[in-house]
């Protein structure tokens, strides 16, 4: 398979992207090329300086690049020859069949929307962001590119993730959730009492692909049994961003602690073996990137501070993710699906209007 990699994306670009892409053809038989997307003279010097000599690579020429900071719908209309643009489209010509990228994730969700288009039977298409918990990993969807979603675009998800956590990353009969304020089903909004008459609909109905658990809390992505939360993009952007503030301030005070007397230090020192193994759990690097799920094509989504490693497996990923089909998987779950239209003024009954 080709993977189309957006080289000019990301905080420490373009070497982390170039180092990646070296690793991931070495260590990933299954990836037959990897399509190098920037300015042709920058990545030329980047892969000589970083011994990336594999035919298997090549650069295809880009001559602009969405910063950080821009508005990412804005720029991909402004900016037609973007490295994350051109990467997008060689997916959308079937010279490649993902595209990576840890630039300004605004401009890659633009970008596989307009020029992807979504797979059938999807309104909006909705970021999956993994979370490690005691059971495995949660799934945030969506972690921010739909911030204004409808009950039905959650029911959607719920499909989604549910293909994603069981063809990608092994789970026989994946637990989804609806974050919300409390387990109770009278509590949350009133897009969440919709979502969940939509996914109980869904479970009696038979058109289930998942174990439901109704409404779960914060703590739930932790210490339950849980593979995908569903929320909307706003709500789901903000859980993980103060996940991750979270767990660097964790790290940040303890080394500050142990550092206050020299028993501390034996003490840090002895348990470094345990220190190490958590943090492999919790860095982003272990996960290489988010998924972009429900468009025509597979598309990762890395971190801005990505390093080689977390682009190595992204790229990863993003061969497991067209290896196993999740796209026609999920088509073919959507297909058969059919929701019921909801009354917001009948939610307390949590039964569904009929259609006639």
């Amino acid at each position: 398979m080709i993977i189309a990699l957006d080289a000019m994306g990301g905080d420490n670009a373009p070497d982390v992207n170039v180092i990646g892409a070296r690793d991931a053809l070495s260590l990933y038989p299954q990836i037959s090329e990897i399509v190098l997307v920037g300015d042709k003279a920058t990545l030329s010097e980047s892969c000589a300086r970083n011994s990336l000599t594999d035919p298997r690579a090549r650069i295809v020429h880009a001559s602009e690049v969405v910063e950080m900071h821009e508005s990412g719908a804005k720029a991909i209309r402004r900016k037609k020859d973007s490295s994350i643009s051109v990467a997008t489209e060689l997916v959308k010509q079937g010279a490649a069949q993902a595209v990576v990228s840890a630039g300004n994730t605004g401009a890659a969700v633009a970008a596989a929307t307009i020029k992807l288009r979504l797979l059938k039977g999807v309104d909006r298409a909705g970021i999956a962001s993994p979370i490690p918990n005691e059971y495995g990993t949660c799934n945030i969807l969506d972690a921010g590119a739909n911030p204004e979603a409808k009950a039905k675009h959650l029911a959607t998800y719920a499909v989604m993730g549910s293909v994603y956590a069981n063809k990608v990353l092994g789970v026989s009969r994946p637990v989804v959730g609806i974050m919300s304020n409390g387990e109770e089903e009278e509590k949350g909004t009133v897009l969440t009492k919709e979502a969940l008459i939509l996914l109980k609909h869904m479970v009696d109905s038979g058109h289930a692909n998942f174990d439901f658990r109704g409404n779960v809390e914060g703590h739930d992505l932790f210490e339950t049994r849980l593979d995908v939360c569903l929320c909307d993009g706003f709500t789901g952007n903000v859980v993980l961003k103060s996940c991750e503030a979270t767990a660097k301030a964790m790290s940040k005070w303890l080394k500050k602690e142990f550092k206050r007397t020299p028993f501390r230090v034996l003490g840090a020192l002895l348990s470094k073996g345990a220190f190490g193994n958590v943090k492999e759990r919790t860095n982003y690097e272990t996960y290489g990137g988010s998924p972009l799920l429900g468009v025509r094509g597979t598309v990762i989504i890395s971190h801005g501070s990505s390093t080689s490693l977390a682009i190595r497996n992204a790229l990863h990923m993003a061969s497991k993710a067209v290896k196993n089909e999740v796209n026609p998987q999920i088509e073919a779950a959507l297909h058969a699906l059919t929701l019921p239209r909801v009354n917001p003024a009948s939610e307390k009954s949590s039964k569904p209007e009929s259609n006639s």
